[in-house]
């Protein structure tokens, strides 16, 4: 075919794909499903498109896992999970751990795997799927610290698990011992966390002080900056995801021009890398081949999903006792344990080991695949009701206010755009009930498609969005003003609701 028909296949898969998110978002399904289905319809078993080469869907896998992973760092506020951040280290770290040695155990006494094919297996199994935790829980009413655990976890387990894939499926052409092994992969996280906090605050500070001719440069320079702690992490030998995880965090929660630019630039890349990188694993996945890989996929995934994963969440709990970090109820464990969405990771991290010849690897690749489709549909449409039967759904965070700025530079302030929700019991408030501090003022209110100036007796309703001018030295305060009459009404302060977080 000529470059002029892949461009508008391209195109056409990419309108469907769009499309078909509406559907998705729906029923509570991540989106990989149905872009992985447009790759098999495309495939071999399909329209007959060939691609067959591990070693290409590798090195695409990685780079458009490392554009996810930079939106979710760019688009995750600290203030949401900084209080959860020891316990998703911890997850990342002992839970991984944990959950390749059990998986492993397990296909070695189950299925008869090799004990290197089995811990390859465990390893590709042991992480949860960025993409697919942003999409779905982002959309669940959960407590911050509770949301907060499980996306900084997503962020964070790539890293080591890719490290340990890597050096798995190199394994048996070195006579490595488990000691090195870990040290090795001790010193490629260290590294990675050293050029990501080092890229991060130097990047920002750039930012702030070179006048950009045009606006639509600063989400570029942000998204580019994150790729030279990438770069320069691999360069060094170091892991590149937690580099360019931690440099995103940064950059995202940093006081810089156009942040809201750089925001939606961010998850427009990243929703393009993931529809080319499922669409690309859809393509590489043979279904004729599938069929002999069912079996032991869900014998494998129930042990993932029922012993792996609840046991690596047990272990990092009690982890975070003994450190005296706080202990997580049975209730979240549980919780924690269902919501370990898997997605197109794993399925990356299986054509590691299959574009080094490991013995079995196309095999991992098939079981993967399986597991993949099989356990997302059952495990994230359930999420909401799971969240209710557990109890530990928060109403009052059911759909959070969304704030997003533009830098006033002149008066040194900030213009937030809040959109009222439903449920928010901003519902009826007047404008002086709100009791900003003086240097914020509501300035503006859209409602209905018409906008109008509103007096100090105007009432919010739902859906309206508010523009409000505020002070940087205020803007937190009004921020947190704004969550508490949310979630407790204009009296919140007398119920000790403060708007923390």
């Amino acid at each position: 075919m000529t470059l002029d028909v892949w461009l508008l296949l391209g195109a056409v898969i990419v309108i469907a794909a769009i499309a078909s998110v509406r559907a998705a978002h729906r029923i509570g399904l991540p989106s990989l499903l149905v872009f992985l289905g447009f790759g098999v319809a495309l495939g071999e078993s399909g329209f007959g498109i060939l691609f067959d080469n591990p070693h290409v869907a590798q090195q695409i896998g990685l780079t458009a896992l490392a554009v996810i992973l930079a939106e979710g760092g760019l688009t995750t506020n600290w203030s949401h999970v900084r209080r959860s951040v020891p316990l998703a280290l911890i997850l990342a770290t002992v839970g991984v751990t944990v959950s390749i040695v059990v998986v492993a155990l397990a296909a070695m006494g189950l299925l008869g795997l090799p004990q290197n094919a089995a811990l390859i297996l465990g390893a590709v199994l042991a992480s949860t799927d960025a993409a697919a935790v942003f999409s779905v829980l982002r959309r669940l009413p959960l407590p911050p610290r509770l949301a907060g655990v499980l996306e900084a976890e997503s962020g964070f387990n790539d890293a080591p698990t890719v490290i340990a894939v890597v050096l798995l499926s190199g394994a048996s052409h070195s006579s490595a011992t488990l000691g090195a092994f870990l040290a090795e992969t001790s010193v490629e996280l260290i590294i990675g966390a050293a050029v990501g906090l080092a890229v991060g605050p130097a990047g920002a500070y750039a930012l702030r002080r070179v006048a950009l001719p045009a606006s639509g440069l600063y989400p570029i320079a942000v998204l580019a900056l994150t790729f030279v702690s990438y770069g320069g992490a691999v360069l060094l030998h170091g892991s590149g995801f937690l580099a360019v995880y931690l440099s995103a965090l940064i950059l995202g929660n940093s006081r810089l021009p156009h942040r809201a630019a750089t925001r939606g630039f961010a998850e427009g890349a990243a929703w393009l890398a993931q529809i080319g990188l499922f669409v690309m694993l859809g393509l590489l996945a043979s279904p004729k081949e599938m069929p002999s890989a069912v079996v032991p996929g869900l014998i494998t995934g129930t042990v993932l999903v029922l012993l792996a994963r609840p046991l690596s969440v047990l272990m990092s709990s009690l982890s975070s006792w003994a450190l005296r970090l706080g202990w997580v109820s049975w209730r979240e464990q549980a919780f924690l344990s269902w919501a370990g969405l898997r997605g197109a990771i794993p399925i990356v991290l299986a054509t590691i080991p299959w574009a080094a010849d490991v013995d079995g690897s196309k095999e991992i690749f098939n079981q993967v695949f399986v597991i993949v489709i099989v356990f997302t549909l059952l495990q994230g449409p359930t999420l909401p009701f799971v969240a209710r039967l557990l109890r530990v759904a928060a109403p009052g965070e059911a759909h959070d206010l969304a704030v997003e700025s533009a830098p006033l530079e002149e008066l040194k302030a900030d213009l937030l755009q809040v959109r009222v929700p439903p449920g928010s019991r901003l519902h009826g408030v007047e404008i002086f009930e709100l009791r900003f501090p003086s240097g914020a003022q509501v300035t503006l209110i859209v409602r209905d498609g018409k906008s109008f100036v509103p007096t100090s007796t105007t009432r919010v309703r739902v859906d309206d969005q508010l523009l409000i001018v505020a002070t940087a030295a205020c803007r937190d305060q009004v921020e947190r003003r704004l969550r508490a009459v949310s979630r407790s009404g204009k009296l919140a302060g007398w119920f000790g609701e403060r708007g923390l977080e």
